[in-house]
């Protein structure tokens, strides 16, 4: 008998999602395996944040489906939070805490332990002189820095990357490739947006270009029109 194929991490069909009343998505098809590194590209406002945030069950789908990590992710958003790591634009962090307090606190919320957090700093190079240091008066590299730690520590099965690059040097930049290459040889599924489209497009192994809140061309499939209206052929 043939191994069970696994389901889809992400499966949006004709997904719909307003923001005050605007179709931010507008019918988004799109499918994730489970392993995937999957990079969104397309101009601002396009629609990336958004599917983003859909599939972190932020933000309601209207019409269509969305199923996350089999989760039917419309009605049931708080089984599917605790099972993804988002980092956003706001790191989401808690500005009287420091990196320790801040990483532990979301490792507890997701299940993991005080081990993990620890680990996670480390990995993440929060030194023992930050991990007291109130998020407030941490620079803009260092608070990134935190937020990572926070997501590995979460240990997702779905890391949601909105300009995961944004904020950091050159060695933070290489550690966000590192632990995205990480999580994806360990079993998870990693679905972001950068801007940094060089250092993406050679971390992922699909992209997806989404415009006016529809996915316009997907290098697995290469069979969507493009932004202007033609058939788009694969890389």
């Amino acid at each position: 008998m043939a191994p069970a194929v696994p389901p889809p991490a992400v499966v949006l069909q004709a997904a719909v999602v307003l923001l005050d009343r605007f179709p931010a998505l507008a019918g988004v098809d799109l499918a994730v395996g489970k392993g995937e590194i999957v990079l969104l590209r397309g101009p601002n406002g396009a629609g990336k944040t958004t599917v983003l945030r859909a599939c972190a069950g932020l933000l309601r789908v209207v019409q269509g489906q969305a199923h996350v990590l089999g989760v039917d992710v419309a009605r049931s958003p708080r089984l599917v939070r605790r099972r993804v790591g988002m980092l956003a634009h706001d790191d989401g962090l808690y500005a009287d805490l420091g990196p320790a307090d801040n990483v532990r606190f979301w490792a507890r919320a997701a299940g993991a332990e005080a081990v993990d957090a620890d680990r996670a700093l480390a990995r993440c190079g929060i030194g023992e002189r930050l991990l007291d240091v109130p998020a407030a008066r941490l620079s803009t590299g260092q608070r990134r820095r935190t937020a990572l730690a926070a997501l590995v520590a979460r240990r997702p099965e779905l890391w949601l990357l909105d300009e995961p690059h944004a904020g950091l040097d050159r060695a933070g930049r290489d550690l966000v490739d590192d632990l995205v290459a990480d999580a994806a040889a360990a079993g998870a599924t990693v679905l972001f947006a950068s801007h940094e489209l060089e250092r993406a497009e050679a971390l992922s192994t699909r992209i997806v270009t989404i415009a006016g809140g529809a996915v316009r061309h997907d290098t697995a499939t290469a069979k969507i029109a493009d932004p202007d209206g033609e058939v788009a052929s694969a890389r």
